[in-house]
């Protein structure tokens, strides 16, 4: 019997994500981003930087509309200190760096679509953007991008699973009332952004394609296996997506400075490994992850890299 070799994922960044340096104390700094992608290249993986996305502006305009996208711009030239709300700080290369996180998000959905496993190491990160405002450190939702990329690629379905340990209150919304693609959250609750309780299941021809799994503060490897294995991936499966993404966040990590679960590395990796089973299984191994938080410096670079050694098994 020949055995099967793991899947290598391809990673996919842009320099442009280090270019939001806001103000020293706020969470979400360049300095995640650059752990990450030093721990990838010291375990041997190279992270391409394809750069311009030819369907970025048309995407951005689509899940956003061109108003939002003006707007966004109009803010970082007039030098406003903020975009929307306090906790979305903007400063002189916000743009480009937001810009640049949903290319190469973009260049990745690609890659997965083609039947390479990808990555995409970007910040700012995405989920809680919503189609016009920007909240929670999001400016445009990577991740929603991605999904539109997929379906005009001809992904019939698509499904993203979200496990950052804050709701995607941006991509459900975005999403609520459509069937083609389905949306899944396991996220602590009662807990920001506030949105994500069990009864919130989508909307008109969407009823039914959204599924949050809401867990109480504290939760470990034990509740998430619970949740992610005996109720997301059987939902997910059910779906039968062509393709699936993944809201990758990595602040279910018992030491994050913003959460307050106790998930550990070797949970990841489970997490990981499940996944990339499921991809492989429902959709050819057409998997995209796109990072979203983790604010433990010293940590996310191992949490991503048991991550993605799981899922590369499970491919």
């Amino acid at each position: 019997m020949v055995s099967r070799l793991p899947a290598a994922m391809d990673v996919v960044t842009d320099p442009r994500s280090l270019l939001h340096r806001v103000a020293l104390g706020f969470p979400e700094q360049p300095a995640r981003l650059a752990a990450i992608l030093d721990g990838l290249r010291a375990s041997g993986r190279v992270p391409r930087e394809p750069g311009a996305h030819p369907a970025a502006k048309t995407l951005v305009e689509r899940v956003h509309g061109a108003d939002y996208a003006a707007r966004f711009r109009a803010a970082v030239e007039r030098g406003d200190g903020v975009f929307d709300s306090a906790d979305n700080p903007l400063v002189p290369s916000t743009w480009d760096a937001a810009w640049g996180a949903a290319e190469a998000t973009l260049h990745a959905a690609d890659a997965a679509l083609s039947g390479r496993p990808a990555f995409a190491a970007v910040r700012p990160p995405g989920h809680h953007a919503e189609r016009q405002t920007a909240m929670g450190f999001c400016y445009f939702n990577n991740a929603a991008l991605a999904a539109e990329r997929m379906r005009e690629q001809g992904a019939a379905r698509v499904a993203i699973f979200d496990f950052d340990v804050h709701h995607g209150n941006g991509t459900q919304h975005i999403f609520e009332q459509r069937a083609d693609v389905f949306y899944a959250s396991t996220h602590q609750y009662p807990f920001y952004p506030g949105t994500g309780a069990a009864g919130e299941r989508g909307r008109g021809e969407g009823l039914g394609a959204t599924l949050n799994v809401p867990l109480p503060a504290g939760c470990g490897d034990a509740e998430y296996a619970e949740a992610i294995a005996g109720i997301v991936i059987p939902a997910l499966a059910a779906f039968a997506p062509d393709a699936l993404i993944l809201s990758a966040g990595f602040d279910a990590w018992q030491a994050d400075p913003l959460g307050g679960m106790r998930v550990s590395a070797e949970g990841f990796g489970q997490w990981g490994r499940w996944l990339g089973e499921l991809a492989r299984n429902t959709c050819g191994g057409r998997l995209l992850a796109v990072l979203e938080g983790g604010y433990d410096i010293g940590a996310v670079p191992l949490l991503v890299e048991a991550f993605l050694g799981g899922a590369e098994a499970g491919l």
